[in-house]
């Protein structure tokens, strides 16, 4: 449907484009999301792997709204709120805009399997594998922010965490495979941004007349 491709567009545009969000993307892409859930509900819709995925991007909006719901209920707190605390909204943030990125990158992989692939990928393009793909991009990156949360609560209470023992060993840790992850995050989105663009590329001219 069009007013689909227009959403995945958007998202395109807020995350794989844009080198960072701004309230009027971020605005956009709220509603944009609340419109498609909407949408996805109706019975014109069929249930495919694309709407599968699509619906799980709008969800990850999700966590946009609660990110500004803590800035509202924390900022409410004044100074009391703790490090970590008032960490939680970025760390929102990121888990929204990996989780959007991710599955974008899906959507695109989706449409060049039934660009140049349509008969050899039907067995892996199911409603089933679909789910089962938002699933596990959900947990990863549910267990990478728990890690940047733990790593943050950490070094909040660095002055009181014990540099040797059990939990030195566990503070030091915590802070090398954040700092390892945050380094991967980075060149991971630069490599999506590129492959999305090879793809559609791809597509594009395999479209085009010659």
């Amino acid at each position: 449907m069009k007013d689909l491709r227009r959403y995945l567009a958007l998202k395109y545009i807020q995350y794989l484009v844009l080198s960072s969000s701004n309230t009027v993307s971020t605005l956009l892409g709220l509603l944009g999301s609340a419109y498609t859930m909407i949408l996805l509900q109706s019975a014109k819709v069929s249930s495919k792997s694309t709407a599968v995925l699509i619906s799980s991007l709008a969800q990850a909006d999700i966590l946009v709204f609660l990110s500004l719901v803590s800035d509202v209920v924390l900022g409410s707190f004044g100074a009391d709120v703790s490090p970590a605390a008032s960490s939680l909204a970025r760390i929102l943030l990121t888990a929204n805009a990996h989780v959007s990125c991710i599955l974008l990158s899906c959507v695109a992989f989706e449409a060049y399997l039934i660009t140049f692939l349509p008969s050899e990928s039907r067995p892996l393009r199911t409603v089933r594998n679909a789910r089962l793909i938002s699933r596990v991009i959900w947990t990863l990156v549910a267990a990478e922010c728990a890690l940047f949360l733990m790593d943050d609560h950490l070094r909040a209470s660095g002055a009181s965490a014990p540099s040797c023992g059990p939990l030195g060993l566990l503070f030091q840790l915590s802070s090398m495979v954040a700092a390892l992850l945050r380094s991967l995050s980075y060149i991971l989105g630069i490599l999506l941004r590129i492959i999305n663009v090879y793809i559609y590329y791809k597509i594009f001219f395999s479209m085009s007349p010659r």
